[in-house]
């Protein structure tokens, strides 16, 4: 067994370089040359090149439509909120962004109405008008049957003071007791 195996490998090898040394390679490059020197086929045309006619732009002179207006940006500065009072002192609701805070109730008692609210700590605060709420200076200015009002002083775009409306909204009640959908209701 260990004699055969050489011999075998020896009689593949052999027969392996054996079929390459026949090969008519000569008449193979012939053939080649000539398909080379005589293409066949037709190559088309190129197109005609379309003609187009300059149109002269002209509004060179126009407002950009991606650079802010600058008379608007200065009537709105005219326009503008005062400034947040920087020496205020800062109320317990003002540490929390308006979105994690509910209202869960409102009370008037003795003509003066007030709003309950629930921080996300879980501790219920008692609001007047005039209070502050929230991380944009919001400020309540209006206590309703089931909502509170209040105008935040934000920066627009330009960097300006603006006041901005906000409302919380009292959330319904579930058959449970449990507050429906989410923790606070606002609107813009």
């Amino acid at each position: 067994m260990s004699r055969s195996r050489p011999l075998a490998l020896a009689t593949l090898l052999g027969l392996t370089l054996g079929g390459c040394a026949d090969a008519d390679l000569g008449a193979l490059e012939s053939h080649l040359d000539a398909l080379r020197h005589a293409p066949q086929g037709q190559i088309a045309e190129l197109p005609e090149m379309p003609s187009f006619e300059a149109v002269d732009y002209r509004q060179r002179e126009r407002r950009s439509p991606f650079v802010a207006d600058v008379a608007a940006s200065r009537e709105s500065a005219t326009e503008a909120a005062p400034l947040p009072d920087a020496a205020r002192a800062s109320q317990p609701l003002e540490a929390f962004d308006l979105e994690s805070l509910e209202l869960v109730g409102t009370l008037s008692v003795g003509g003066r109405d007030s709003g309950l609210i629930r921080s996300p700590e879980g501790r219920v605060h008692r609001l007047f008008v005039g209070d502050y709420l929230g991380r944009d200076d919001g400020q309540v200015v209006a206590v309703g049957e089931r909502k509170l009002s209040l105008v935040e002083t934000v920066r627009d775009a330009q960097g300006h003071w603006m006041e901005r409306p906000r409302q919380l909204l009292m959330t319904p009640r579930d058959t449970d007791g449990d507050a429906g959908g989410g923790r606070e209701r606002s609107s813009r």
